[in-house]
């Protein structure tokens, strides 16, 4: 008898802890999710710290995304038709204006036009920026310096904005992010014009430099031609994106390195469709066949689509920001403080209190603060 009740009691024993064990399981049981909600991690050791992303993406998308390139280049080298075929939309500014009566101008213009992209939800604001009249006159000398002067007075613009004591929640974006260089197809080497051009404005831009209207060149004049430029921009010490020296890590410099090798890119434009083999092409017909523009071997069409928009548009934007705007913020900082420190303002001599404090005087603009910053930019301007 005595056997058997400590055996019930066991039993007992036994059920009491095994339905304290399924109710802590029912407890950690998952339950269930109304309908769109995310089905919560298991993991007991899961924080949450990846949930990042998805607040940057929504806030990303909230606020939408700025994209501004420049196109440089010769008339007739296929600059609007790129552009056009690039964002698959009539983006370039011959586009917008087809009435407008075209000439060559005497002097280089800047003239810019700017898009509301959307894709997928995503919104950018895309600004394409022209050059008419570059390098069409008999005499090009120092006809980048209108170029140039547009790039800094947009990091101009960007730095007065950046030092108001009063700042705006989000400061526009004017700043060239990339300016595609256009190379005539002569098969032979870069001209004067060329070399002058990339050397000067390497320093304060990313340039891509392109082999305009490709398909005038035979495979073997392509590739030779190519070879050519490289050696010449490793002559001349021109750095094109993506630059050697910014590339971040290991993998960064293998994948760059394999874009450098491609450069400048071989690209044929077009914004023309054409039916090949059952399905609609852009491309350029001719009487031997049709040259397809994303088609890889015909053309680098896609290596310069990818590189632009698919795989390095936030590194060419970054690199923009971090790199040719911070150089020149800090030299036009430099001049200012330089400015200052020759021409300081005369201070009130501070009188002591009663309690032998000095007395408070009203504030005034400090050699290294805001205020003398933009005090001595302002006037300087």
């Amino acid at each position: 008898q005595e056997e058997r009740n400590s055996e019930q009691g066991a039993v007992s024993e036994r059920s009491e802890v095994n339905l304290s064990h399924s109710n802590m399981s029912e407890a950690t049981k998952p339950q269930p999710q109304a309908k769109g909600e995310k089905t919560p991690i298991s993991d007991t050791s899961y924080v949450g710290i990846d949930a990042i992303l998805e607040q940057m993406r929504r806030k990303a998308m909230k606020q939408g995304f700025e994209f501004n390139v420049m196109v440089v280049g010769q008339s007739g080298l296929g600059k609007s038709t790129l552009m056009n075929t690039l964002f698959k939309s009539k983006v370039s500014r011959k586009s917008v204006q087809p009435n407008v009566e075209e000439r060559i101008p005497k002097t280089v213009e800047i003239k810019s036009v700017s898009h509301d992209v959307e894709e997928k939800g995503v919104r950018m604001k895309l600004t394409v920026i022209d050059t008419p009249g570059f390098g069409d006159q008999i005499n090009n000398e120092n006809c980048w310096q209108p170029i140039m002067k547009f790039i800094n007075d947009q990091y101009e613009s960007y730095l007065q904005e950046e030092i108001n004591i009063n700042r705006k929640k989000r400061i526009p974006d004017s700043r060239v992010h990339c300016c595609i260089y256009f190379i005539p197809p002569t098969g032979h080497c870069l001209r004067p014009l060329d070399v002058e051009f990339m050397r000067h404005l390497s320093k304060v831009v990313n340039i891509v430099p392109v082999i305009a209207k490709a398909d005038t060149l035979t495979l073997e004049e392509r590739d030779s031609f190519k070879k050519t430029i490289r050696e010449e921009l490793r002559a001349n010490g021109i750095d094109v994106y993506p630059q050697k020296e910014f590339d971040e890590d290991a993998e960064d410099r293998m994948i760059n390195d394999k874009i450098r090798e491609m450069t400048p890119f071989a690209v044929v434009g077009s914004d023309q469709e054409y039916q090949v083999n059952g399905k609609r092409i852009l491309g350029r017909k001719t009487k031997w066949g049709t040259i397809e523009v994303e088609n890889i071997a015909h053309c680098e069409f896609a290596y310069l689509r990818d590189l632009l928009i698919r795989t390095h548009m936030q590194n060419i934007k970054d690199i923009t920001c971090s790199i040719h705007y911070e150089t020149y913020r800090v030299r036009r900082l430099n001049e200012s403080n330089i400015l200052f420190t020759s021409n300081p303002p005369d201070h009130p001599a501070v009188q002591p209190k009663a309690n032998g404090q000095p007395e408070e005087q009203p504030a005034t603009p400090q050699p290294n603060g805001v205020a003398a910053q933009h005090e001595a930019l302002s006037h300087e301007m």
